[in-house]
């Protein structure tokens, strides 16, 4: 990879400390892509990381677990790493039900994050960061936090130190893309905590390049609520995550619908072949008998029926009203079907398998373009922090030549996705958008705003757009714009030619 190369390189050029810096950068180049789930508390943000991983390993009660920072990754012995403030760490087993211990048995104040290694496939190409909720934290959750993500910037290190500097650590420490839950309502602060989440590292700021939202909690949303939505219930969710994409624009690149604790207990082996069970016993009550039960939670609890009240109980924590209805409905249309069959579609009307394909097409299938970019933020803020004016230049003198190269197109495109999605490079709202959808995407049709169309159709119009940027970066566009303007004519040129070919 090209910024390796270029951290190689320059290595044996920087003082002994951005040297160590440079080291952290590679490790992290070669390291699965870093996802970071925030969100304010109580949004469901734990529930999430579970039924992304297939796992109840996360801690979803609040607890001192919940105010921690805690990165799942991939190993080969499953195990759990407290790492405190002073670099020490202290192994502890997994509790017996395969989740983190809830209680750590040691002082809180003097830990910095956990450290969760998992025998788990999907951690092989992804590590997940599971955060504190924002919003309500006490100030040493938010230092840590910050700490760890690279948000917070300190200074004062030793400078013969050839240790990595408080500064420097920060510089590379963030994770390289952000999944943010939000629930019914966008607060004007989620705006500021997305921003606040460094996404490139080296404060960098998240865009829609490395950053999507899901609206957690789909279920609980009063379909009435919304108009347009015809009472349906996803229907309406679906409408309002639209309406919330358009407002946390342009840090992400969607807003999906999920329901959290659906999707956690169909894919992480807590619905079972008992509640199953449970499941068909109720689908066989009288339909208005059921109906009035689905009120409330209390009412499904309190009604006597021949399922026994701590079942239903049981029932509400793992589907909540909504899956069961989901599950009574899929019962009733095929009364022979299997419990595992049953799962599938309680799965399925979580909503979690898009949520898992939007987080394939925006961070998987970019993966190395979002770290060389986050990279080449962190080898620029580390030669800032040295103070030496002529290491600064060595190292930006190397990145424009690295940028100058064909190969590093897909840095620009970045480059110039986050300079127009931060509003460092004013642009007409046009063809804002269109930077964005050129950038964000790395489906073809998506690119082109095209979706489907065919490959004809398809090559004609990245052709004709092409020209037309050309044109624009010479005759009308401001020099930032022009900048912006020539990276994307060349983005536009190379899907013609990928689509020819």
């Amino acid at each position: 990879m090209s910024v390796a190369n270029l951290c190689h390189r320059l290595q044996s050029q920087v003082s002994p400390r951005t040297a160590a810096g440079f080291a952290e950068v590679l490790r992290r180049l070669g390291a699965p892509l870093q996802v970071a789930v925030a969100g304010r508390i109580k949004s469901g943000k734990s529930t999430l990381v579970n039924a992304l991983i297939g796992r109840r390993v996360a801690p979803t009660d609040v607890g001192e677990c919940t105010r921690l920072v805690t990165r799942f990754q991939y190993g080969t012995v499953d195990r759990v790493e407290v790492v405190f403030t002073d670099g020490r760490k202290q192994v502890l087993p997994f509790a017996a039900d395969g989740s983190i211990p809830a209680e750590l048995g040691v002082d809180i104040t003097e830990v910095s994050h956990l450290e969760a290694y998992l025998t788990n496939a999907v951690l092989q190409g992804m590590t997940v960061i599971d955060t504190p909720g924002l919003g309500s934290l006490d100030a040493a959750s938010v230092s840590r936090t910050e700490l760890l993500l690279g948000a917070a910037k300190q200074s004062g290190a030793d400078e013969d130190s050839t240790e990595l500097d408080d500064t420097s650590r920060n510089a590379v420490a963030g994770a390289e893309a952000v999944l943010y839950v939000v629930t019914q309502g966008v607060r004007a602060d989620d705006q500021q905590a997305l921003a606040a989440f460094t996404a490139a590292t080296a404060s960098r700021e998240a865009g829609p390049v490395n950053a999507i939202a899901v609206l957690n909690k789909a279920d609980t949303i009063v379909a009435e609520s919304v108009a347009g939505s015809d009472g349906d219930v996803w229907k309406a969710a679906t409408m309002l995550a639209e309406k919330q994409a358009s407002t946390l624009k342009p840090r992400v690149a969607d807003v999906l619908p999920v329901i959290g604790l659906m999707a956690e207990s169909a894919e992480s082996g807590g619905f079972t072949s008992a509640d199953a069970e449970a499941l068909r016993q109720l689908s066989a009550l009288d339909e208005d008998i059921l109906e009035t039960m689905l009120i409330s939670a209390d009412i499904f609890t309190s009604w006597e029926c021949d399922v026994p009240s701590g079942v239903r109980l049981r029932l509400l924590e793992k589907l909540d009203l909504f899956g069961v209805r989901c599950a009574v409905e899929a019962i009733r249309a095929e009364p022979a079907i299997t419990a595992g069959a049953l799962r599938r579609t309680l799965l399925d009307a979580s909503g979690l398998d898009a949520v898992r394909q939007r987080l394939a097409i925006v961070f998987a299938a970019r993966a190395d373009g979002i770290k060389a970019a986050a990279a080449l933020a962190s080898v620029t803020a580390l030669a800032h922090a040295s103070g030496d004016a002529g290491e600064r230049q060595r190292v930006h003198d190397a990145i424009e030549v690295l940028l100058a190269k064909p190969e590093a197109h897909a840095l620009r495109l970045l480059e110039a996705l986050t300079l127009v999605a931060s509003g460092a490079v004013d642009m007409p709202e046009d063809l804002s958008e269109e930077v964005l959808r050129v950038g964000s995407n790395a489906d073809i049709g998506a690119q082109l705003g095209l979706p489907g169309a065919a490959r004809p159709e398809l090559a004609a119009h990245a052709l004709e757009r092409a020209g037309w940027w050309r044109s624009f970066a010479s005759f009308g566009a401001t020099p930032a714009q022009s900048r912006v303007a020539h990276v994307v004519h060349r983005a536009y040129f190379l899907i013609w030619q990928q689509i020819r070919e």
